[in-house]
C-alpha cells in the first residue's frame, strides 16, 4: 500500500485529511490510486444507500441568463444561443408526466432569467407542490437574497442547487464578469441552509486555470460547508464563449473527485452528471461505481433540450416511459444496481 493509498483509508476512517495531505494527494495520485478510492467510496456508499439508485427528473424551464460567464453557453452575450422560456402549463405538463413515469423529485433548471423571477416562480411552486404533495422539489436558478429563498421554501422547494464553481475568489474572479462576487456566491449558499433547504454546490473539474492548490480547497471548502449535495462535473469548453479553445476536463479526476467526496462524507446526494456522460461513454455507470448515488434524466420538451447548451455536445438523453421498464434501469442493474421510486432526501 503507498502513501496515496494510506491517505485514502485514512479520508474514509476520519472523514476529512489535513490541507497538506490533500495537496500531497492532488500532487500524485495515479490511475490504482483512482481505482482504490473507487472500492472504498462503492463500498462507504452500498452501506449507507444499498443498491440504491435515486433519479430526478430535469426540467430545463429557461435558458435567458443576465450574467456572462465567460464558460457557459448560456451567457448573455452569445448571439448564437436560441433563447426558449417553458410556460408555466408546460412545466407542470412535464410534472405530470414525470409523476408517471416514477419521478418523485422534480429539478427545475434556469439560466438567471429575470423574467422568470420570483413572482412567476413562487405560484409554480405552490402549484407543483399542492398537485405532488409526496414530491421533492429542487429549484436551480441562481443567486437570490435570502428573503427570496425564504419564499421560495415557504411555497414548497424542498432543495436548492447553487454551484459555487469554485472555493477560490481569485480563481472565481477569471472565470466570471467583474460584477459578479465570489463572496455573494458563498453568501448565497449560506443564506440557502438558514431558509431551510437541503443545499448543493459543485464546481467544474479542469476548469481554466484551476490548479491543484484549487483542488485542495474545494475539498476543504465542501468539508466544511457540508452541503447536502454537491455536482461536479468536467469542464467541457462551449464554441460560443472566450473559452472555446480550452481543453475540456479529465474524466478520471472527475471520477477520483466524486470518490473521496464519497469518502469524506458518506450520506452526500451525489450524481453522476451530464458532463460525464457526454465525455465519456457510460460515464454514468462509471460515475456510480465511483461513489456517486443520483441520476438526472431530462424530462424538458424534445424541442428545448439542445438548446439549454451550457457547453458543446451535451448528452440529452431523456425518459419517455416508467422509469421501472426504461433503459436507464437495465444499464444501472448491468452494474448491480437498482433505480427506486422514491424522493431520495438526505439523511432518509
Amino acid at each position: 500500500m503507498n502513501d496515496n493509498q494510506k491517505r485514502i483509508l485514512r479520508l474514509k476512517q476520519e472523514h476529512a485529511l489535513p490541507q497538506e495531505e490533500w495537496f500531497a494527494l492532488f500532487s500524485s495520485w495515479t490511475p490504482d490510486d483512482r481505482e482504490f478510492a473507487a472500492v472504498h467510496a462503492k463500498e462507504i456508499a452500498q452501506k449507507k444507500f444499498g443498491n440504491r439508485i435515486y433519479v430526478r427528473g430535469l426540467i430545463e424551464f429557461s435558458n435567458y441568463c443576465k450574467n456572462d460567464c465567460l464558460y457557459c453557453g448560456i451567457r448573455r452575450s452569445n448571439a448564437n444561443a436560441e433563447r426558449y422560456r417553458l410556460t408555466e402549463d408546460t412545466i407542470l405538463e412535464c410534472c405530470h408526466a414525470g409523476y408517471q413515469y416514477g419521478f418523485r423529485t422534480f429539478v427545475l433548471q434556469s439560466g438567471e432569467d429575470g423574467a422568470y423571477g420570483p413572482e412567476k416562480l413562487i405560484p409554480l411552486l405552490k402549484k407543483i407542490r399542492q398537485t405532488y404533495p409526496d414530491c421533492a422539489i429542487t429549484l436551480s436558478a441562481g443567486e437570490y437574497s435570502y428573503e427570496t429563498y425564504q419564499a421560495f421554501f415557504d411555497a414548497g422547494a424542498t432543495r436548492y442547487l447553487l454551484r459555487h464553481e469554485t472555493a477560490d475568489p481569485c480563481h472565481y474572479a477569471k472565470l466570471h464578469p467583474e460584477k459578479m462576487s465570489w463572496e455573494k456566491r458563498i453568501q448565497c449558499l449560506h443564506d440557502l441552509k438558514k431558509a431551510g433547504f437541503q443545499t448543493g454546490c459543485g464546481f467544474m473539474v479542469g476548469s481554466p486555470f484551476q490548479t491543484v492548490e484549487h483542488l485542495v480547497k474545494e475539498m476543504l471548502f465542501i468539508h466544511d460547508f457540508q452541503p447536502e449535495m454537491v455536482g461536479i462535473g468536467p469542464f467541457i469548453p462551449h464554441k460560443d464563449t472566450p473559452f472555446r479553445n480550452e481543453k475540456s476536463g479529465s474524466v478520471e479526476l472527475t471520477l477520483f473527485l466524486l470518490s473521496l467526496l464519497r469518502l469524506q462524507q458518506p450520506d452526500l446526494l451525489l450524481p453522476a452528471t451530464t458532463a460525464l456522460e457526454t465525455l465519456e461513454h457510460q460515464g454514468r455507470e462509471k460515475g456510480i461505481l465511483a461513489g456517486a448515488n443520483v441520476i438526472m434524466p431530462n424530462i424538458s420538451p424534445d424541442d428545448v433540450r439542445k438548446k439549454y447548451l451550457l457547453y458543446d455536445n451535451k448528452f440529452n438523453g431523456g425518459l419517455k416511459e416508467n422509469i421501472l421498464d426504461s433503459p436507464l434501469r437495465k444499464q444501472m442493474q448491468k452494474i448491480g444496481y437498482e433505480i427506486v421510486i422514491d424522493r431520495g432526501d438526505h439523511g432518509a
